[in-house]
């Protein structure tokens, strides 16, 4: 899966470890500083992450509002981030279970119980720790790897009333294009994205304003355009051929982003859509018209 994301939580840190610099060609894993023109979208490319794996990692950071000096955690290579939970977190210097449960929403207690062999005296650093999250509601994708649950479809899927009234209406990212895919569990209960079948030669559209936080190749998923818009909702256009856009850049809606890519084992020109709300999953009919 694309994207998940955790409820708003503190954006201190959960470890008093030295922050390096974004233009360190070695970032993974480490604390990264905000310099001047930085954002999430060129962090993430530089660290050879997906945007939303870093955007789990940091979910008391809004990625419109970096400021310079402000530290963001790029996850290594072992960590995990199911939007559901528990997270796969590696401790690193200076953690204790207080610290890291303050940064991910939980609370110490809930860690040391998911971790009954590591005490909080006996943690070590580069030792892997799961992190429980204070949500009741569990989704079976997650960033880096695919997993499967047997919870049932409609407690895997968010609810779409949290979704801002006025992003109402918005039209479809394709002109032309048929649903060979909905939103929605497969069967194995893994949350699956929209995917659309378009026709050759056809541009995928900005299906509202917003800002261009990733536009660049996503292993498994070609070329990815991510738009942020207004009340924190973010639009996803993935499997595309050629990207039409840079990061950072404003677009309006209606904006050509990027070109529908053929897939190989289909032969069709499909599209990979998704839509998020605060980073969490939500069907694209309740907003698309």
């Amino acid at each position: 899966m694309i994207l998940a994301g955790c409820a708003n939580q503190s954006s201190h840190p959960p470890s008093s470890g030295q922050a390096i610099s974004s233009s360190s060609a070695s970032i993974s894993g480490n604390w990264v500083t905000i310099q001047r023109g930085d954002t999430l979208g060129s962090i993430a490319s530089r660290a050879g992450v997906p945007l939303v794996r870093l955007e789990r990692f940091n979910p008391g950071i809004d990625s419109r509002h970096l400021a310079v000096g402000q530290r963001v955690l790029v996850p290594g290579q072992r960590e995990r981030a199911p939007s559901g939970g528990p997270y796969r977190y590696q401790v690193r210097a200076g953690d204790t279970y207080s610290s890291i449960a303050r940064y991910f929403n939980s609370n110490p207690q809930r860690i040391q119980n998911a971790n009954p062999g590591v005490k909080a005296t006996d943690m070590r650093v580069g030792q892997l720790i799961q992190v429980p999250l204070n949500s009741t509601r569990a989704t079976a994708s997650s960033s880096g790897a695919t997993s499967s649950s047997s919870a049932s479809t409609s407690a895997q899927l968010p609810d779409p009333g949290n979704v801002p009234s006025k992003a109402r209406g918005w039209p479809w990212p394709l002109d032309d294009y048929r649903i060979v895919r909905r939103y929605g569990a497969d069967s194995r209960g893994v949350l699956q994205p929209m995917l659309l079948a378009t026709d050759e030669g056809a541009q995928a559209k900005a299906v509202a304003n917003g800002e261009v936080s990733f536009a660049d190749s996503m292993r498994q998923l070609g070329k990815v355009v991510i738009l942020h818009h207004s009340d924190n909702l973010q639009s996803v256009y993935a499997l595309c051929d050629s990207v039409l856009v840079k990061n950072g850049q404003q677009v309006t809606a209606g904006t050509p982003l990027c070109r529908v890519g053929r897939h190989s084992s289909t032969g069709r020109y499909d599209l990979l859509f998704d839509m998020r709300h605060g980073g969490k999953p939500i069907n694209p009919t309740t907003i698309l018209r």
